[in-house]
């Protein structure tokens, strides 16, 4: 039997080769080995392709590996599993770096260019196999376009920082795994899109929250140069300065920082070495992903340098970008009780001496059941990242940058438990990959989805996101800060949403990396 395995996996690669890796049979020789897929309504789908190592035993907490080559025809027709997170379950495992392919593609030789999905979760969930996260429908309305997906992990399993693990490597640096499995699984796909009949040399990343967060912080490492070609960042952005104590926007510690706090965790789970951590088993870690160590780090490797920084002194893959944001991000992110005592008392915890300009630039009030609350959220985490990223490329880089602001929602009546609400967290996500069951007003929402799935393709095939049968949208500049509205169902150009509050905010930014500023973090 072993023999007559063999046999069928080496006509398989003849086959392959003979046809000049023809799509028609869904068989590709990659690297490891040879896959099969399967064909679905014009696309030649491939799921759970391996592109390194399982990151398990010693290779817990260390860069992805090479792909380790398997001998017979690899089944990859169903996702694999996601990495671990929350609970202990079937469909999550240690063992998930692992990609999938979506081409309309017949043969090699078409060059197709590439549009490669990261998902969000905060950096400690997600997976590729969530329905939300599946490329196909938006495969099947591009007209030319190769979809991609990659996992990547999560969590302490995705980013712990420890002295022990920064000892490990030459580069004296830990934490950002999960950052290196994105890297890794786009080197996978630069060497080896071309057998999908894709272009290695057109390749767009877009990503939603952290997926999005994660699409910028490629866009400025080093180590992604070369790798992509474009980028569409939605509801992401990281831009704001280190900060010891976590809030949204300023989420980023130092590589110093997290180490200590790799430090605590470890004594927490009763280990005294790495070697101990590493015998664990995962589950231990999947209940703590929502700590400390799960969140990417400034490194000065994978993530040289606060993002502003880097930007301001022209140092980033000077790519063309797509890049916004929700109008009512905060509506997923309010840890708090409701009220204006509340709002005041924690925008002067987070803000100092920048907060009664704040609370002024953003003043609760009833009549509008607090939105103006939820907006300095919004644009503290999501908004300013945004529209610094805008002005700071268009002002020291040469490609093009076009920003969107997403507002699609019912205007709900006074009296409504919805009244005053805008459009929530991860809304555009289904509007983007064409999920039309999930739509609430047809005649409306689709109309849009269409229009964004236009714009997206379009940016993918050119870096610009113009084209037939789409309003025209105009390029961001300092002189000219105009975004586009995406409201159905016509979207239409508009100003920079409360660009005059996000100029206060701006200030405190400004301020945070001031050497006042720097000591009043800490």
């Amino acid at each position: 039997m072993r023999l007559q395995h063999y046999l069928l996996s080496a006509m398989a690669v003849f086959f392959v080769s003979c046809q000049q890796a023809k799509l028609t049979d869904a068989v590709v020789d990659v690297e490891g080995g040879t896959i099969q897929g399967y064909h679905a309504d014009g696309l030649t789908i491939f799921k759970g392709i391996p592109f390194a190592a399982p990151p398990v035993g010693d290779l817990r907490w260390k860069a992805p590996q090479p792909v380790q080559p398997w001998d017979s025809i690899l089944n990859t027709t169903k996702y694999a599993t996601g990495p671990i997170q929350g609970e202990p379950s079937a469909d999550y495992s240690e063992d998930c770096l692992y990609l999938n392919v979506w081409t309309p593609a017949k043969s090699a030789d078409e060059k197709l260019p590439v549009l490669v999905w990261i998902y969000g979760g905060g950096f400690v969930f997600g997976n590729t196999a969530d329905p939300n996260n599946d490329c196909e429908a938006l495969a099947r309305s591009t007209d030319g376009l190769i979809l991609a997906s990659i996992n990547y992990r999560v969590g302490q399993l995705g980013f712990l920082s420890l002295p022990e693990l920064s000892a490990e490597n030459a580069e004296h640096v830990s934490g950002n795994y999960g950052l290196l499995d994105q890297i890794a699984g786009l080197q996978w796909i630069k060497n080896n899109i071309a057998k999908f009949g894709g272009d290695p040399d057109k390749i767009t990343i877009f990503g939603e929250s952290a997926g999005g967060i994660s699409v910028s912080m490629l866009c400025a490492s080093p180590l992604a140069k070369g790798l992509i070609s474009g980028a569409i960042s939605q509801s992401g952005g990281s831009f704001g300065p280190t900060r010891p104590t976590n809030y949204p926007g300023e989420n980023m510690q130092t590589l110093a920082q997290a180490e200590a706090d790799g430090v605590k965790l470890m004594e927490s789970l009763g280990a005294s070495s790495l070697e101990e951590l590493r015998a664990m088993d995962a589950s231990k870690f999947a209940a703590r992903g929502l700590g400390g160590n799960s969140w990417p780090v400034v490194d000065g490797y994978v993530i040289p340098d606060d993002q502003s920084v880097l930007y301001a002194e022209g140092k980033y893959n000077d790519v063309p970008v797509l890049i916004g944001y929700n109008s009512d991000e905060g509506l997923s992110f309010n840890f708090g009780p409701a009220g204006p005592e509340y709002y005041t008392m924690s925008t002067k915890a987070r803000y100092g001496q920048f907060a009664d300009a704040l609370l002024e630039a953003y003043p609760y009030t009833d009549e509008d059941a607090g939105r103006q609350s939820r907006d300095l959220m919004r644009d503290a985490a999501f908004g300013w990242q945004t529209w610094n990223w805008a002005r700071l490329q268009s002002q020291t880089g040469k490609s093009k940058v076009f920003l969107y602001y997403f507002d699609e929602h019912p205007d709900y009546p006074e009296g409504d438990k919805n009244f005053g609400h805008g459009s929530y967290h991860g809304q555009d996500v289904n509007f983007v990959f064409q999920h039309m069951d999930s739509f609430e007003r047809p005649d409306v929402d689709k109309p849009l989805s269409v229009a964004m799935g236009k714009y997206w393709t379009n940016f993918a095939k050119t870096g610009d996101p113009n084209g037939e049968g789409v309003p025209e949208w105009p390029a961001f500049t300092c002189d000219s800060p105009q975004a586009m509205h995406l409201t159905g169902p016509t979207p239409f150009v508009g100003p920079v949403a409360s660009e005059n509050a996000l100029k206060v905010l701006d200030g405190y930014f400004t301020w945070r990396r001031t050497e006042e500023g720097k000591a009043w973090a800490k």
